[in-house]
């Protein structure tokens, strides 16, 4: 059975995406950053849908630069780190926090804790102010046994909406901000291994269908630049 991938997108492809969702959305302050948790950080929409504000923000209000996922949330069920480090994602979420503030989108009295943010509210709110629905998955384990875990479908099609509402046709996905995090670490020269923990596989064959993008991706840049020439054995 062919295995339909979700593609990757190059630099000038990503802002473009960002700069037309800035234009063009109802919620540019949400939409941008959902968008920038894929390529900064590798996450999941269902992940994202599922982070909580006390799981970025620190008591103080200060941004958490390692973000522990738990593995209740994670597809795999298993617990990992993602990262805070990019500017533009951390910009965009001093953003968001401060458009939830200013709008009352799950706020507490006291603005010295939390940003002002009651810290169990997921971070990612709907129009409404609510968290996004989740429904339960089943898949199978590395293991072969039957595991649960649950998605944000809503969110989910509402992303890849995002990647329509920019021009972009099937193939590209809500899931093509995590495939192009994983495939441009590879391509600057980052192990597997790295990778394999930053995407929180439990296996390097699972890396295995980044690496493949990567490598074509390499090959296209080194032709286009006119710096080899490949030719047949």
């Amino acid at each position: 059975m062919q295995i339909h991938r979700a593609k990757t997108l190059k630099p000038f492809q990503i802002r473009h995406l960002l700069r037309v969702t800035e234009a063009t959305s109802r919620h540019p302050e949400r939409d941008a950053l959902i968008l920038l948790l894929g390529f900064t950080c590798g996450m999941r929409v269902s992940e994202i849908a599922q982070t909580e504000v006390s799981d970025v923000l620190q008591a103080s209000g200060q941004l958490r630069e390692e973000v522990s996922l738990r593995a209740a949330i994670t597809k795999g069920c298993r617990q990992r780190s993602i990262y805070l480090s990019h500017p533009k994602t951390v910009s965009a979420l001093k953003r968001y926090i401060d458009w939830r503030w200013m709008h009352d989108k799950g706020t507490a009295m006291d603005r010295t804790r939390y940003s002002g943010l009651m810290p169990q509210t997921c971070l990612i709110l709907t129009r409404k102010g609510s968290r996004y629905e989740l429904s339960i998955k089943r898949r199978m384990n590395e293991a072969g046994a039957p595991v649960e875990y649950l998605a944000a479908d809503s969110l989910q099609s509402y992303v890849t909406g995002l990647y329509r509402a920019a021009g972009f046709g099937p193939g590209y996905s809500s899931h093509s901000g995590r495939r192009t995090f994983a495939s441009r670490l590879l391509a600057q020269g980052h192990s597997i291994e790295t990778v394999q923990l930053l995407l929180g596989h439990a296996e390097l064959d699972h890396v295995a269908p980044y690496l493949e993008v990567s490598r074509r991706e390499m090959l296209e840049a080194v032709s286009a630049n006119g710096d080899a020439l490949v030719q047949p054995a």
